[in-house]
């Protein structure tokens, strides 16, 4: 007895240990992930501000100009012609899935099992795809009401970010959607897995056939200024090098038009990010949406024979980063909301204003509200754009925010959008609409859902291993007429099925430390300069609480670094620690006293390449040299740090592989991570 008792304990223990080191494990990727997402959005209200201060011919405002711009190809009649599929003939060599239209269900069940099969939709049938779904989309409303019945169950599914295992094991499990079998889709579709695009034409044919049953919110990553960073636009123009560019366009469009939210039995709320205190169902039901050329659908229906008719209860909210065009300022507050008939050519600055308010990245809200009250405008302007401004915030919020358990709503200043809500805010919002659940998704969870908030928010999350291989459950959601969730847990990766726990959380960790190394690669000379504070005799020596205060103060990730001090120092003498020779254990070599061009690259690699992905307009994968150095100008402005033009010429010839005067993207960022790589693979296994 006495045995077992010991043994009890120690397994205790031992599992305490493990979870210990899995919840670390978990804090440093998603300190990580959501240290990406804020980078993203001062990378963007940089371009911001360059379009707000540069003069209209400067070279750097020109760079960036064009992903503000209005594609007025994309419109109306001239729609048909630029995305018209049917110039591109199918080759009798292609093997293949082929689609007839109208898509019937086995076209949508053969294209599952195609991709299963890791075949390629030939791009005349991607295009068609993607144009009807466009046509449907534009009828939906902004909100979807569905309802349950005693014969079916409603699917519920959260972010599959590309992971293409994961909706095939769903539907392995729980069926193909039909009328028997509806599902919700609850956004994030796209970006960071590698078959995104097969996802979404997947969905969008299910969708076809069934518009009643399946059913697709808007998430954050619907959006084509995200999915730069993110992978998405890398992954299409791969794998479609001719007409990739026209069907990035076509999503961009599409994704503008994806409902926010879907409510079933006028019970459930789901939607893809959250609430804030301001959050009213009723005003974005009713808010009509508007394409990209500033004009409603109504206007549409003049304008394009072809287009089915909508009605006009049915109209859709802006795209957060495609809105429509705007005047001049005072054009802007001149007109009314209910309805913009008349066509306007913008300036890019003014259009890159609007959209910067309405996509939450360029100012509060409150320096929203301060720019329209300050602004001479009609008498009757200020309310208008007072509602819309209000409109702009909901959606953002729906789109961006996290559950918290604290009472109040506050600005979401880890991922920089969106805000953080608390049960009171959950209970007002659930009261007044008359709802008893909210289910929503955008934040990965280790068993796939999470309940918060007394149990009225439910997070939902469908892509098994996010971070890493045994990172995490994926999950779904069935649930029938008692409105009562029941959960299917899985994991997609059949290698993680046959790891022990103490396997699987090894692995994960020895992952999550090799990021952190990464980080603090990145960072090494502000680390430096941190602990040279605490050093003031230059002794080399500072003591772990100081090395830890320092790593926060540089980091900013809000980890528990007492905790990880021991997978990241190794021995130290009397307390202290020698960090000049601990930089070199972590194969981190000590920087100068200058800030190096190759620490610069490391520590921006993401903002570099969607810098890169900016510039090549015409995604052909090559930027020249001059491109290359306004792109390290634009770089350096940004961070406000200097950067020689002789540093970035050496650079751009070095990296000029067959010396052609071009640089290929993909290789130059390819060959930066190897370099990152080489000087990280020393760093052992701390176990």
């Amino acid at each position: 007895m006495r045995a077992a008792l010991l043994i009890q304990r120690w397994y205790r223990q031992y599992v305490a240990r493990l979870e210990m080191r899995r919840r670390c494990t978990w804090n440093i990727f998603q300190s990580i992930e959501y240290a990406g997402e804020q980078d993203q959005i001062k990378l963007y209200n940089f371009f911001g501000y360059l379009m707000d201060h540069f003069t209209p011919a400067s070279s750097e405002r020109n760079l960036i100009s064009h992903i503000f711009r209005e594609n007025n190809i994309c419109r109306n009649v001239d729609w048909e012609r630029y995305f018209c599929y049917k110039s591109i003939e199918v080759p009798k060599l292609y093997s293949g899935p082929h689609l007839s239209f109208p898509i019937t269900c086995s076209n949508a069940a053969e294209l599952v099992e195609a991709f299963k099969n890791k075949q390629q939709l030939h791009s005349r049938y991607v295009l068609q795809l993607l144009g009807e779904t466009w046509r449907l989309l534009r009828i939906l409303p902004n909100i979807s009401q569905i309802s349950t019945c005693h014969s079916k169950e409603i699917t519920i599914c959260g972010d599959l970010h590309g992971h293409l295992e994961d909706l095939l094991l769903v539907f392995y499990k729980n069926g193909l959607p039909s009328s028997e079998k509806p599902y919700v889709f609850n956004g994030d579709f796209v970006d960071r897995g590698k078959d995104s695009l097969e996802i979404l034409l997947i969905l969008f044919s299910f969708l076809l056939v069934y518009p009643n049953d399946v059913h697709l919110n808007r998430g954050n990553h619907e959006d084509h200024i995200v999915n730069l960073r993110y992978g998405f636009t890398k992954e299409v123009l791969g794998k479609y090098r001719l007409h990739g560019k026209k069907i990035l366009k076509l999503l961009q469009k599409i994704f503008s038009w994806l409902p926010l939210a879907t409510v079933i039995d006028n019970k459930v709320l789901v939607l893809h990010g959250g609430i804030s205190d301001t959050t009213d169902l009723h005003l974005i039901s009713r808010r009509k949406r508007q394409n990209r050329s500033g004009m409603t659908d109504s206007d549409l229906e003049d304008d394009d024979p072809t287009a089915k008719p909508v009605d006009s209860s049915r109209r859709r909210v802006h795209s957060l980063t495609h809105s429509s065009s705007t005047g001049t300022r005072h054009e802007v507050q001149r007109r009314s909301l209910q309805g913009l008939n008349n066509r306007v050519t913008c300036s890019v600055e003014e259009e890159l204003k609007e959209r910067r308010r309405q996509a939450g990245l360029s100012q509060s809200y409150g320096d929203l509200r301060n720019s329209l009250a300050n602004s001479d405008s009609d008498p009757d302007s200020g309310e208008l754009l007072e509602s819309y401004g209000d409109e702009w915030k909901q959606i953002v919020d729906m789109l961006w925010s996290d559950p918290m358990p604290q009472d109040g709503c506050v600005p979401n200043e880890v991922r920089g959008g969106g805000c953080y809500w608390g049960p009171d805010v959950t209970e007002e919002v659930l009261r007044r609409h008359n709802l008893t659940l909210l289910i929503r998704s955008h934040e990965c969870k280790q068993e796939g859902y999470e309940f918060c908030h007394n149990r009225r928010v439910l997070t939902i999350f469908s892509a098994s291993n996010y971070y890493e291989v045994g990172s995490n459950r994926g999950a779904y959601i069935r649930m029938g007429p008692d409105l009562v969730p029941h959960f299917i847990q899985y994991q997609a990766n059949r290698a993680t099925r046959a790891l022990t726990l103490r396997q699987s959380v090894g692995r994960t960790e020895r992952s999550a430390l090799r990021a952190l190394r990464e980080k603090l690669f990145a960072h090494k000379s502000d680390l430096i300069s941190s602990f040279q504070e605490y050093d003031p005799e230059n002794t080399g020596l500072i003591s772990l609480g100081h090395w830890a205060c320092a790593m926060e103060a540089v980091l900013r990730l809000g980890l528990p670094w007492r905790v990880l001090r021991t997978q990241l120092v190794g021995d130290t003498l009397d307390g202290m620690l020698d960090y000049h020779l601990w930089f070199r254990e972590l194969s981190i070599t000590e920087p100068n006293t200058e800030v190096s061009l190759l620490e610069t690259m490391y520590k921006h690699h993401s903002n570099l390449e969607t810098i890169f992905r900016i510039i090549d307009t015409d995604n052909s994968g090559l930027i020249s040299f001059e491109e290359f150095r306004q792109t390290w100008k634009l770089l350096s402005s940004h961070l406000q740090t200097e950067i020689s033009d002789e540093a970035i010429s050496d650079l751009a010839v070095s990296i000029d592989f067959n010396k052609d005067g071009s640089i290929d993207i993909n290789e130059f960022m390819e060959a930066f991570r190897l370099v990152g790589g080489d000087l990280l693979q020393n760093e052992g296994d701390p176990h």
